[in-house]
């Protein structure tokens, strides 16, 4: 069977980074983001029964989904949020699952943004890893990337579970509130780790 990681982590606590190194040093990543963004892309297999359900409006006219209305819709409305992600979700598990399978690597991480909010992925993943950082750092690094706002970035956060409890769930973390040197050396000893424990699963 293959050894599968779960790594997650809040927004803007730097999940791509650290899985960027485990890949580096030999594991298999199977990102549900990179996932989610091939199916929502312009000829994504997503993109049809999203427009039946959520209209034009949601699609671009380069064919792939409008982020930033789907993002409207969503946030402003629960029961659209529900109903996306009764498309999406399916279909994300059901990729992440055949690339983890096809995997030909000692482990596998299996990076999943709401690993810890959707109860289910937990039986899916041998171990949790949690990429955690202070909130402030969270903000900060989201107004760089995304352009967004404070306000925006922690009404996102604030849609995820805190801090605490994704802590709990974990069964290794990595402390990202510094930078990519210190990140490093962490991220070695968990796949030093990983890979015996994969040796004897």
């Amino acid at each position: 069977m293959t050894f599968i990681v779960g790594l997650t982590g809040g927004i803007g606590s730097g999940k791509s980074a650290a899985a960027t190194l485990f890949g580096e040093l030999g594991a298999a990543v199977v990102d549900t983001d990179a996932i989610a963004h091939e199916l929502t892309a312009s000829g994504g297999a997503a993109i049809a029964p999203i427009r039946s359900v959520f209209g034009d409006e949601v699609v671009a006219t380069s064919g792939a989904l409008d982020r930033a209305a789907m993002r409207r819709k969503v946030f402003a409305d629960a029961h659209s949020k529900a109903r996306l992600e009764a498309i999406l979700h399916p279909m994300i598990r059901a990729e992440a699952d055949r690339r983890s399978a096809a995997a030909r690597a000692p482990y596998v991480v299996l990076v999943v943004p709401l690993l810890v909010e959707s109860g289910s992925n937990s039986s899916r993943v041998q171990r949790v890893v949690v990429v955690d950082c202070p909130e402030e750092v969270q903000v900060a690094r989201v107004m760089s990337r995304s352009g967004l706002s404070a306000e925006e970035a922690r009404a996102i956060m604030a849609a995820q579970v805190g801090r605490e409890q994704r802590l709990a769930a974990a069964d290794d973390v990595i402390d990202n509130g510094g930078d990519l040197a210190a990140l490093r050396p962490q991220v070695e000893a968990l796949h030093r780790q990983y890979l015996e424990m994969a040796a004897v699963s």
